[in-house]
């Protein structure tokens, strides 16, 4: 298996562990079940965040990606479809949004 073979199934896996996370959390806040599950979530993802601005809105993987690659696909270090890899950061934040106003809301009432 090649680096860049694991580091595209690393990157992927980690991108369906968010994707679970995510999913889980948004379910909580739609049914009012916030627990210490939706608290972890919304820390990975503040984690995730602040990683995505020390590093210039790349991920480390995509970085460690690059020394194994010069192709300029949106997805060459994950195994997500080329218009995914593109807009997954802009699809995130708008759900990201949408949940934390729901939490928001949610939890003050």
């Amino acid at each position: 298996m090649s680096k860049l073979t694991a580091i595209r199934i690393i990157h992927t896996i980690i991108w369906i562990f968010f994707n679970m996370v995510f999913f889980y959390m948004f379910y909580a806040v739609i049914v009012d079940k916030i627990d210490k599950y939706v608290w972890i979530g919304v820390a990975l993802f503040t984690l995730e965040i602040i990683l995505l601005l020390v590093f210039k809105n790349n991920c480390p993987l995509t970085i460690i990606a690059r020394r194994y690659s010069d192709s300029t696909k949106e997805n060459f270090d994950i195994y997500l479809s080329n218009w995914l890899a593109k807009y997954n950061k802009a699809i995130y934040a708008v759900f990201l949004v949408a949940f934390l106003s729901l939490l928001i809301h949610r939890s003050l009432n």
